[in-house]
């Protein structure tokens, strides 16, 4: 089977004719056939080459539901794109075409641009749906964000997960809206400005409804993930199961409109093939930007410090176009008070803070005692910010703590102001955590909704075991427990009381002037000066684009510091400061500085100035 960059091959797929394509790979069955059970029909499919099977018919149409019988084998199919009855049920027919976008004058805007917003569709809202996002995508505008990430929304058992555990990579969370909420979402979103970033899962597959392994071999145990057994990207049949992975990044981008994917933990990905699975995704989407002249970012979760995967191709790298960085963030918050337990050893606070704004990697071909070895590569000055995304909280740094605190209840509010500006005036892409913004109070905590009972129990003494340490704290919440998904929704009557509202116009202060200020939308890492004071707990940081500066002074510590005013050649002039009366803080720092002098930095405050304020 050749692949066709302007259409999904895999699966059912209907033609503009009308007539449905059908291609399975399942490479060691005698006979297939596609059975639609409500009309009581069997089509019998033809072997092809390298393991396909294929039939072309005009008996299927959009919405039928349908199984595969692979040697009398009844399955759903592997490539599906809905399935209604859940992970267990048939499968069902869904026309790709069968969309009237209006999107089409959209242009993705240029990475770094994009200031993010992560957040879980079952949990950023009551109703848990594509389509109550959009009645939030006004506020989404108003705070300034510019692309929305969206946690996995592949099918997974039940409708209350992470998404990590989804088992048809094709297929749309249909409790969601299914694939035309999500285009609908994604066109509306559009619409508003916003880019959609997706979260996709290539390094495993969840454990209940996992039907791959029945029609090939789509797994290897030469490897082994945290989750089970690897995705064969490099073993005895896997250039089928790559082709399989990169269709998925495909239809995305081309029959979604997605502008970016976010691929999870990629350093679980296990191939060690002459050409990477990430590279060979990266040639893919090259091949369909210059076919469609559109634009997709490949941004990865990566905990190597290797920079070969944000290197270009014709650098011997893998082409990804930006990756997280969850060392800034242990950084962060070691130096605000986290304790230097588990893979926090391995950081002593505001140092490493000032390491990651001007070096990106802490670790950088270091030695690193958590990993008892030398542990990554230096990334060159001239490599741009915009190939690093930062933040002080994400879905796994808060809902892996065992109760899912958000930093809203483990720091004051003045911490909190100080920590929003050390990610959303940095030298990155900076990402916020959904309503992390006016301090939400609820926890995210880790939920599932299996119906395989001795799964249940297993994934429960699993969260048990990993926090037996921690029983002084209570008992880790039970993940299959209704209330435990309930507890973790975002409470929106927050947003207008008092101090949460006051929080969210200032993340709305910081993010207009990161896109107004030219030294701070402009990611140049050549550009930034880090002063650091390890005693006094402060850090100076000096940005600079043509003749405009700003600098901006972070105190860490618990007392007022006296720090010495970076020279300019025009006075500097106040643009935002954490401390002011405002902004609910102790004192506002001067209106304007001269060259030179020195200012007094409020506990835990930070102030911005510029010398040529626009």
């Amino acid at each position: 089977m050749k692949r066709k960059i302007n259409s999904r091959l895999l699966g059912v797929n209907f033609t503009k004719e009308g007539t449905a394509e059908v291609w399975l790979w399942a490479p060691d069955a005698k006979q297939v056939q596609i059975h639609l059970p409500e009309k009581n029909i069997f089509i019998s499919l033809f072997k092809e080459d390298n393991g396909y099977w294929h039939g072309a018919t005009r008996l299927i149409q959009p919405n039928d539901l349908y199984f595969f019988l692979a040697d009398d084998r009844q399955l759903a199919d592997p490539a599906s794109l809905s399935q209604p009855q859940g992970v267990h049920g048939p499968s069902q027919a869904v026309d790709l075409n069968d969309y009237n976008w209006t999107d089409l004058a959209w242009r993705n805007p240029a990475l770094n641009h994009y200031i993010l917003y992560e957040l879980h569709v079952g949990t950023f809202t009551t109703a848990g749906t594509f389509k109550a996002i959009e009645e939030k995508l006004d506020y989404l505008v108003t705070l300034g964000i510019t692309a929305i990430e969206i946690m996995p929304v592949a099918q997974f058992a039940g409708d209350r997960n992470w998404g990590y555990d989804g088992v048809f990579p094709f297929a749309v969370q249909f409790s969601y809206g299914g694939a035309h909420g999500l285009k609908h979402l994604v066109d509306a979103c559009h619409a508003k400005g916003i880019a959609v970033i997706l979260d996709v899962v290539y390094n495993h597959l969840g454990p209940e409804g996992n039907i791959l392994s029945a029609f090939g071999p789509y797994f290897t145990d030469k490897y082994k993930t945290p989750w089970g057994d690897a995705i064969n990207f490099d073993d005895a049949g896997s250039d089928e199961v790559r082709n399989y992975f990169i269709e998925n990044v495909l239809m995305w981008f081309r029959d979604f409109h997605i502008d970016a994917l976010r691929m999870d933990a990629v350093h679980a990905i296990k191939d060690f093939s002459p050409t990477h699975i990430l590279k060979d995704i990266r040639l893919a989407v090259d091949t369909l930007q210059r076919a469609t002249g559109g634009k997709h970012y490949l941004i990865v979760e990566c905990d190597l410090n290797d920079v070969r995967f944000i290197q270009s191709v014709d650098e011997g790298g893998y082409g990804m176009d930006a990756q997280w960085v969850d060392e800034f963030h242990h950084a962060l918050r070691v130096a605000t008070g986290h304790e230097q337990t588990g893979y926090y050893s391995d950081f002593n606070g505001l140092a490493h803070v000032a390491k990651a704004y001007k070096d990106a990697y802490v670790y950088d071909g270091i030695y690193s005692n958590h990993r008892n070895r030398t542990f990554g590569t230096p990334v060159d000055a001239q490599v741009p910010g915009d190939k690093f995304v930062v933040f002080a909280q994400n879905h796994d740094q808060v809902g892996n703590r065992m109760l899912g605190e958000r930093l809203s209840t483990l720091v004051s509010f003045e911490k909190q102001k100080l920590i929003a500006a050390t990610v959303l005036l940095s030298p990155y892409l900076p990402m916020l955590f959904m309503g992390e913004e006016y301090g939400e109070q609820n926890p995210f905590m880790y939920f599932v909704s299996h119906t395989d009972e001795q799964l249940v129990e297993a994934v429960r003494k699993g969260r048990k075991r990993e926090f037996a340490a921690f029983h002084l704290e209570g008992e880790a919440p039970d993940p299959q427990a209704p209330e435990t998904f309930k507890h973790s929704t975002l409470q929106w009557n927050l947003y207008n009381n008092d101090s949460h509202t006051l929080l969210f116009c200032y993340y709305q202060q910081l993010i207009h002037y990161r896109k107004v200020l030219k030294p701070l939308y402009n990611l140049d890492r050549t550009r930034i000066n880090v002063d650091l004071n390890e005693q006094k707990q402060t850090l100076i940081i000096t940005r600079a684009y043509h003749d405009q500066q700003v600098f901006y002074a972070m105190n860490f510590s618990a007392s007022r510091q006296d720090v010495a005013v970076p020279p300019s050649f025009t006075p500097w002039k106040k643009i935002i400061d954490s401390a002011a009366l405002e902004w609910n803080g102790p004192e506002s720092a001067p209106c304007t500085l001269t060259s030179s002098a020195t200012m007094s930095l409020q506990p835990e405050s930070v102030v911005l100035y510029s010398n040529n304020h626009v």
